[in-house]
């Protein structure tokens, strides 16, 4: 049954062309390595509107997933999976055995493949993998049995990464924090502070850049989104430390510096970000594609920053403050985007209504 209700939405296949109002000036930070960022409204028609809520009153959520005719959500400290329904309310799909809530664990990335649902969660004594079969039908959906596909990733109260998602080579790809020792990044035996790649049953895939090893890429602090262009290019987004938030260009086999560095460094034994920004501004989470930009969902920053595909050394900022921190952004089955706040996780200053997840139209560029 809905333990929760939102206000109806339109169905997911009407087209929506929103303007949404943003803040701040434009900034050039191109000698450091940032490229230039601008503020200003969401490209769409000049009689658009803001954005509207597809559902509201979530507890510390996390992760968007959609496929076709689902729609999911994970709340962090529940572990609770929630349906969004067609009505604009949420069903208790099923609760993620083994959950351990604290600091920035627990359940975590979602990633839906072939009538199962993956999960990333921290439990009591590591991060893992868990797939489930997705039973029931649209609206009536619920959890199988728990299978662990990965355990013995390094947890901790911060760092655990979580992204998971599938590529278009149908391979899974899960991103992990150094869960607070930096060394690990560097350390091809530790799947602390990489990004991995296995098949769907959990297994080394062919192709994988080192011999017998689910590692992609190494050298990340925390990373903590994935998406990929048409052409296949793989981009994560990832938080620094206390300098350089970054946007990578993720290639296998590459090294992106973490603990040697942060940021763009001009060091040749590390691949450097495309694009940097100060955490205070930034502070990316979740990522999609859309329209021929990434759209990054920031946390600290409270913003949503779009990055043209064709120069992602430049980005433009939405949303500057208006609805608190912004952990994910996913693309909805209409092409409108869905954008999740995060302001009731115990770092954040919820308004009425929050955590809730935002549409955000749009236009198709010619």
């Amino acid at each position: 049954m809905d333990r929760r209700t939102a206000p109806r939405v339109a169905t997911l296949a009407a087209a929506v062309a929103l303007l949404v109002g943003c803040s701040g000036e434009v900034t050039d930070r191109g000698s450091s390595g940032s490229g230039t960022t601008t503020s200003g409204a969401l490209p769409s028609s000049s009689s658009g509107s803001a954005p509207t809520d597809v559902v509201t009153d979530l507890e510390a959520p996390w992760s968007i997933a959609i496929d076709d005719e689902v729609a999911l959500v994970s709340e962090r400290d529940s572990g609770l999976v929630l349906e969004i329904t067609d009505d604009g309310g949420t069903r208790e799909v099923g609760t993620v055995e083994g959950v351990s809530a604290g600091g920035e664990g627990g359940l975590l990335g979602l990633a839906l493949h072939e009538d199962h649902l993956y999960t990333y969660l921290t439990t009591d004594e590591d991060n893992r993998v868990v797939r489930h079969e997705l039973t029931g039908e649209p609206g009536a959906l619920g959890l199988g049995d728990a299978e662990t596909i990965l355990a013995g990733i390094p947890s901790a109260s911060f760092h655990n990464g979580g992204r998971i998602a599938f590529g278009p080579d149908d391979m899974l790809y899960v991103t992990t924090g150094d869960a607070g020792e930096t060394e690990r990044s560097q350390d091809r035996e530790s799947l602390a502070g990489k990004i991995l790649r296995l098949t769907p049953e959990g297994e080394v895939p062919e192709g994988n850049p080192f011999e017998d090893s689910l590692v992609w890429t190494l050298g990340h602090r925390n990373p903590q989104g994935l998406a990929w262009a048409d052409d296949g290019t793989m981009y994560a987004s990832e938080f620094g430390q206390d300098t350089w938030d970054e946007l990578n260009v993720i290639t296998a086999g590459d090294n992106y510096g973490w603990p040697t560095v942060e940021g763009i460094a001009d060091d040749e034994r590390f691949t450097d970000p495309v694009q940097q920004w100060a955490p205070d501004e930034a502070s990316p989470s979740g990522i999609a594609i859309a329209d021929g930009s990434i759209w990054i969902a920031n946390l600290r920053g409270a913003r949503l920053r779009e990055v043209p595909l064709d120069d992602p050394s430049t980005s433009t900022e939405h949303l500057v403050g208006e609805h608190g921190r912004l952990r994910d952004v996913a693309v909805a089955t209409d092409g409108s985007l869905w954008v999740l706040t995060n302001n009731t996780d115990g770092r954040g200053d919820p308004d009425d209504g929050d955590d809730r997840i935002l549409r955000v139209g749009v236009v198709r560029k010619a």
